[in-house]
């Protein structure tokens, strides 16, 4: 079979779709870029916030229309948005286009599905608590150049009253370090030059792998540092930390190795305390403060990022205005805004005083903006200085795209290079000559 595959939302969903498509290559079956010439469509949603449902059921409808103008015979829509609506009969019923519902522990018995040995229509909803890790003796097929990520562990035991990731990925199970570090090795003889570790909370790995919860910090950094040493010439990322399990451990092992990028992606969510309580999140501002204060005291080179959510039920125009003074305090390099997404399935749900749509999202205009400017001012000190760059895409002659360790893929600036001959994937030196308000650009140094 020509299978098309298309992924949605985050970088855990990315990893999902490489198994199934190592697994389907495996199999015999072929990859497409070009869904019109797809015998087999997969759309593996997103149905974390719900303009993230939306853009998944408005792809599914999108890709549905190749089985009159495509070769499609088959689609087949997995993930979290089949995950979270499993029981929602009408939302299925509505989706008559889709021949299988694949819920989120459903990656194994993909090429099953695709080669028709079950039954259509099909749903089938594995529990995510009992899903196996991957099969490393079935390589993933990387979606990505120069950079792939490595899940260090599946699901979450944390409570956060706007999240239903717990149940749709279940509880959470942190890998055999053994595997990963396997795994970077077979990556890194891919060419990979980035390995970006990712998880729901992934300073959270490891807490289910010792008798003692409080040392589960050295585990990670016991894991960090393994894959540092592996290759020094190949980064290390972290994805999606959390602010209660981020410790001087770890800071002090991403500080000790040059190749482990000082970039430190740590979602706060807010800044005011009570809304911090509403949401579920067990640390205060003053928690917040210190914990950036600890960074840049024994890591003092680093880059911070964070996420936010405005418009949370209940949030007052005094808790707003802490959070905003709170990221001008902190300055941080990367930030990005989201507004509240309700949904019936939610904690946050039955809470009183939910903020009107149009307040939310003047709220979230004012912060982009105050951060644009924080941002313009914190990449002119890079102006005149040299940087590695994985160089990622070259859209027009003479000019590349690449990121520094500073800049995460997809969510952070890019750097723009400007010179001939660069290979995609690689890593070249680049001295910074001018800076935006949230990209840099340079020449080859």
């Amino acid at each position: 079979m020509i299978v098309f595959l298309e992924t949605l939302g985050c970088s855990r969903n990315q990893v999902d779709s490489e198994i199934m498509l190592g697994r389907l290559g495996a199999a015999g079956h072929k990859r497409t870029d070009d869904p019109s010439l797809a015998q087999v469509i997969i759309v593996n949603t997103c149905g974390f916030i719900s303009t993230a449902s939306e853009e998944a059921v408005d792809v599914i409808l999108e890709m549905a229309a190749f089985k009159q103008t495509g070769a499609c015979k088959k689609l087949i829509a997995t993930g979290c948005l089949a995950q979270r609506y499993k029981d929602d009969a009408d939302l299925l019923a509505s989706l008559p286009e889709v021949d299988a519902f694949l819920g989120t522990a459903a990656c194994e018995q993909i090429v099953d599905v695709v080669e028709g040995r079950q039954e259509s229509p099909l749903a089938m909803f594995p529990d995510p608590n009992q899903r196996k890790f991957q099969d490393l003796s079935i390589d993933r097929e990387l979606i990505s150049k120069g950079f792939a990520y490595i899940k260090v562990s599946e699901g979450c035991n944390r409570h956060c009253t706007y999240c239903i990731i717990p149940q749709l990925r279940g509880t959470q199970r942190s890998r055999p370090m053994k595997d990963i570090c396997t795994e970077a090795v077979s990556l890194v003889a891919k060419g990979v030059k980035e390995i970006i570790l990712t998880a729901e909370n992934t300073t959270d790995y490891g807490q289910d792998l010792v008798a003692d919860p409080i040392g589960f910090d050295g585990v990670l950094s016991s894991l960090a540092t393994t894959l540092a040493t592996q290759d020094p010439s190949v980064w290390i990322r972290f994805l999606y930390t959390h602010p209660k399990t981020l410790g001087p451990g770890i800071i002090k092992t991403v500080h000790a190795h040059e190749n482990i990028c000082s970039y430190y992606d740590v979602p706060i969510q807010h800044a005011a305390t009570p809304m911090l309580k509403r949401m579920g999140r067990p640390y205060t501002r003053e928690d917040l403060a210190d914990l950036f204060k600890l960074i840049r005291k024994l890591d003092p080179g680093a880059c911070l990022r964070t996420t936010l959510i405005v418009g949370f039920p209940g949030e007052t125009q005094e808790e707003f205005d802490i959070l905003k003074a709170f990221i001008e305090q902190v300055r941080f390099d990367h930030l990005g805004v989201f507004t509240y997404s309700d949904s019936h399935d939610l904690a946050s749900h039955g809470f009183k005083d939910h903020v009107p749509g149009e307040i939310a999202e003047q709220r979230h205009d004012i912060l982009m903006a105050a951060q644009a400017k924080i941002s313009e001012q914190l990449n002119q000190r890079h102006v005149g200085k040299v940087y590695p760059v994985l160089v990622e895409e070259n859209p027009e002659p003479g000019v590349y795209l690449g990121r520094t360790q500073f800049q995460a893929p997809e969510v952070d600036g890019m750097t723009f290079i400007y010179g001939q001959g660069l290979e995609i994937g690689t890593l070249v030196h680049v001295r910074i000559t001018d800076a935006f308000e949230y990209d840099i650009a340079g020449e080859m140094a």
